[in-house]
């Protein structure tokens, strides 16, 4: 027996979406140094968490090291937007690397936290994801007061030296709703606890996390366009799914999408994360126009017009006459 395919298929983008400022800034500052000096520059780790964007780059002549011990002595390194510890910066001086810091201005701010609290003496109870990047940079800069708290079944486990001295602070790719949750918890057993001088989770996270709860109250299926390596894109998917959708899921690309997911399906929600590039979001959309998905309607939810200057070791380089 054949499915009766419904009538009326739509489709609702969710705008904001794709690329923040601290995305563009970083995937800029490794197509501007390639301009500048020529290949190869070297990066560490993964400018952004995308597999597209990274493959792209290096068909330019960016080479991708996991440390800077990979990195021949006196080359050009670029550090990722998720940034770096302390001593990662030594290691690149101890190689006489050039060295161009991409990290997110708002990361910076984080990392700019924890040393102004570590510097008083307070434990810091970083909420994150054990292993990530941005985690490990900021846990670098004041490893003696970190304590990583890594979701709500962390927090049972936490230990601090002083009830009365200690702060939170967060990764900033992290769901809105699950991070309040967690400082709710920690309140609990710890009523002292201070808060940021300003919210961690940056703003790009935030919208694109109000403009998904906008589009799955209407949605049966939201396909969200990231990697899985992608923090900030895997909770596109869950915050859809508390939202009422009945379900979603992370694709790299259109290539990823199953049509058993669009089967009795009208309304298919789309969004990226944030260092998705747009070619991808276009793919997605015409891979359901060409299964009956004709309508299209971009629903805007917040907007946006944050921009982030280069890094300045680069600025001052393209300031200066070309060798």
């Amino acid at each position: 027996m054949t499915r009766e395919t419904p009538a009326n298929r739509r489709v609702l983008v969710a705008k904001p979406r794709g690329y923040c400022a601290g995305v563009d800034r970083a995937v800029e500052a490794v197509e501007k140094a390639l301009e500048r000096y020529g290949a190869p520059i070297y990066v560490r780790k993964q400018i952004v968490h995308n597999t597209h964007v990274v493959k792209t780059l290096e068909e330019r002549g960016a080479v991708f090291v996991e440390e800077t011990d990979e990195v021949p002595e006196g080359s050009i390194v670029v550090f990722s937007a998720h940034g770096v510890s302390p001593a990662v910066h030594e290691q690149a001086a101890g190689r006489n690397l050039r060295t161009i810091d991409a990290t997110c201005p708002l990361v910076t701010k984080v990392h700019n936290e924890a040393k102004r609290f570590a510097a008083k003496d307070y434990d810091i109870l970083l909420i994150g994801h054990e292993g990530h990047e941005e985690v490990e940079g900021t846990a670098g800069e004041a490893p003696a007061h970190v304590k990583l708290v890594d979701g709500l079944d962390a927090v049972a486990d936490v230990e601090v030296r002083d009830p009365r001295r200690v702060v939170w602070l967060s990764q900033t790719t992290l769901s809105v709703d699950e991070t309040t949750e967690t400082v709710t918890r920690l309140r609990e057993r710890f009523p002292n606890l201070i808060d940021p001088p300003s919210d961690d989770i940056c703003y790009a996270t935030q919208n694109r996390q109000v403009a998904v709860k906008e589009i799955a109250a209407e949605a049966e299926l939201v396909i969200v366009v990231g990697s899985t390596n992608s923090s900030n894109s895997k909770r596109l998917v869950e915050v859809a799914l508390d939202a009422g959708a009945d379900a979603s899921y992370l694709v790299d690309d259109a290539s990823h999408i199953q049509d058993s997911w669009l089967e009795g399906v009208t309304t298919v929600g789309v969004t990226s994360g944030a260092s998705v590039p747009e070619s991808l979001v276009d793919g997605v959309l015409a891979y359901l126009a060409a299964r009956g998905f004709g309508d299209v309607r971009e629903v805007e939810s917040v907007q946006e017009s944050v921009r982030f200057a280069l890094p300045h070791e680069l600025r001052r380089e393209l300031r200066a006459p070309a060798r």
